[in-house]
């Protein structure tokens, strides 16, 4: 489960900044834990607000020279996943499903979920190449754990 993306380093005391993906207020309260790309467990020590991202400080990462290798994912420990409600799903769970219309023809993969301002994006893989989808209730109308796809109700010409 994604928490969120480190960015650039912020300052010389080893402030990166973030961009949440979680919806946990207290994902980047000071002591939250959260694992890094490369493996290693990080711990906050402070976090707040600039902008449209955060600016989080991890325990341990004391300089700008600490935190210019920062760069990567950030991701929820497993124990620590809420539990989801039946209209909920975790992006990791639905990449690699099968985006098909209401009719049940296949219309590609998907292949990852892009963060967005707005709303995410199912990013798509069909035989045109890459398209971007907004994951809203109109569009995608159905996730179907078991049969391992995506039901879409694209608007004429957004996958053209």
């Amino acid at each position: 489960m994604i928490a969120g993306e480190i960015g650039k380093p912020h300052g010389v005391a080893g402030d990166v900044y973030v961009v949440r993906i979680s919806d946990d207020p207290a994902r980047f309260d000071p002591g939250a834990r959260l694992i890094h790309s490369d493996g290693r467990t990080l711990v906050v020590e402070g976090s707040r607000v600039h902008r449209d991202r955060f600016l989080v400080k991890f325990e341990g990462v004391d300089s700008r020279a600490e935190a210019e290798v920062m760069r990567g994912v950030l991701y929820i420990p497993a124990d620590e996943a809420r539990e989801l409600s039946e209209d909920e799903v975790w992006v990791h769970e639905i990449v690699g499903f099968d985006a098909v219309d209401e009719q049940g023809r296949a219309l590609g993969e998907v292949a990852a979920i892009q963060p967005n301002p707005a709303h995410d994006l199912l990013e798509l893989t069909t035989t045109t190449g890459t398209k971007l989808v907004p994951m809203v209730k109109e569009i995608v109308t159905r996730i179907d754990r078991d049969e391992r796809r995506v039901v879409l109700d694209p608007p004429e010409g957004l996958l053209d």
